[in-house]
């Protein structure tokens, strides 16, 4: 791995100076291809659009560990690193997971170690875990060429998932220690929100109008006034933003348009929060006298950890860094969709240092690649020789632990019925 760590770094940060974002990642895709081509892999790409994968053979059979780094962005125009055209910023490390996965393949192949392992590993370049652009995703649906918003349900749907039985990938953070473990995340459902009205001269005869930004505004007024109805410990989330607040200055507003996510630490909570927003969605619509359409698609499913995986990892954490260096534990309000293979995989999602800032925000800058990138790969390639070495017993322990909440068949169910579009008129 040192041997390869200018190298990792380097196409780390050869991804954050050209930022993509979900089914969008044509360059940082092609770069993947390109560094695994040079391995001497066999890739496949073009699934779910833009992901990647190719895999290294054991010497003998046995399970399959799949190792994920995401190929997106996040847009955040400000970010001194953002593409000018786009806005599309790497403001929360992804440029990272690619190096850091990358960083496993070159050091298993390298090292001849596969020749003594049962079973084999899979690198997997991930489109669109950020879950942006809605409208525009949404369109992609329309037509066809997706199905989920989310780059890892798409792959469960496509049955490029079915042969994985462990999943890790190390997302980078601000915080300190060298490295954390064990943490939670939100699940969430996404929503795109349509208010209709009527169009008047502002000016000179709104009475003839019927203004969609003023059902908005009542419709957020309303979301705000059911937060005391939510439970701490569930942890809920709704944020909405107006991306269309009508066309002109001088019309009254006939067609304004929100996006908002409804996130919580568990699948009733997510669904009650959601109902009530739906009903405050409708109040803004019914007081205004004009229409809304409510279209809600599945997000992602809360993040739970494989335990016992996560021990193995941790151990070889603590063999790099220290066990002063390796933290435990707390909840993220944010969202991930791990979390969705958390429920049918054995799955981890470490955390590494190295980064500094606020997450999705102009100042967040990965500052120590060592920490960031370098490190996680050990951590990673470390466990996987932990899981397939002597025939794979650790990892036959591990699979034995592990109870999966869902099949695939069951998720892929549960996931399409939360696709709903409603229209509400006065």
């Amino acid at each position: 791995m040192d041997r390869h760590a200018d190298e990792i770094v380097r196409i780390s940060r050869q991804i954050l100076s050209h930022p993509e974002t979900g089914y969008k990642e044509v360059k940082t895709s092609a770069l993947v291809i390109d560094v695994m081509r040079g391995m001497g892999l066999e890739v496949r790409d073009g699934i779910a659009i833009t992901g990647v994968r190719a895999r290294l053979d054991g010497g003998m059979p046995g399970p399959n560990v799949v190792v994920m780094g995401e190929l997106d962005s996040n847009i955040v125009p400000d970010h001194p690193l953002a593409d000018p055209e786009t806005g599309a910023a790497h403001a929360c490390g992804h440029h990272c997971q690619i190096g850091s996965m990358l960083g496993v393949a070159f050091a298993l192949q390298a090292s001849g170690v596969m020749a003594d392992l049962a079973g084999s590993v899979t690198f997997f370049a991930v489109p669109a875990e950020e879950y942006l652009e809605l409208e525009w995703r949404l369109q992609l649906r329309v037509e066809g060429k997706i199905e989920y918003l989310g780059g890892k349900p798409e792959l469960v749907r496509l049955g490029e998932l079915d042969d994985a039985d462990f999943c890790m990938l190390t997302h980078t953070t601000p915080d300190d220690p060298s490295f954390t473990i064990g943490k939670t995340n939100n699940g969430m459902l996404g929503k795109m929100i349509r208010f209709r009205g009527v169009a008047a001269h502002a000016g000179g005869a709104p009475h003839l109008g019927v203004n969609a930004l003023n059902a908005a505004e009542v419709a957020l007024a309303a979301i705000h006034a059911q937060r005391d109805t939510f439970k701490d410990e569930d942890q809920i989330r709704i944020h909405p933003i107006i991306t269309r607040g009508g066309s002109v200055v001088n019309a009254v507003p006939d067609d304004v348009r929100m996006e908002t996510y409804v996130r919580g630490s568990n699948v009733p909570a997510i669904m009650d929060a959601n109902e009530k927003v739906d009903r405050s969605l409708r109040a803004g619509a019914m007081a205004s006298g004009g229409s809304v359409e409510i279209a809600t698609a599945p997000g992602y499913l809360p993040f739970r950890e494989c335990a016992p995986l996560a021990e193995l990892w941790t151990a070889n954490a603590e063999k790099l860094v220290g066990k002063d260096e390796v933290g435990h534990g707390g909840h993220s309000g944010g969202s991930t969709d791990m979390g969705d293979l958390s429920h049918i995989i054995a799955t981890i999602q470490p955390y590494a240092s190295g980064a500094t800032g606020r997450g999705h925000s102009e100042d967040y800058l990965v500052e120590d690649y060592g920490k960031a990138v370098v490190n996680p790969a050990k951590a990673m390639a470390m466990t996987v020789v932990d899981l397939l070495a002597n025939g794979a017993e650790s990892g036959a322990k591990v699979l034995d632990a592990f109870v999966p909440e869902m099949t695939r068949e069951s998720y892929l169910e549960t996931m399409s019925a939360l696709f709903t579009t409603k229209t509400y008129t006065e």
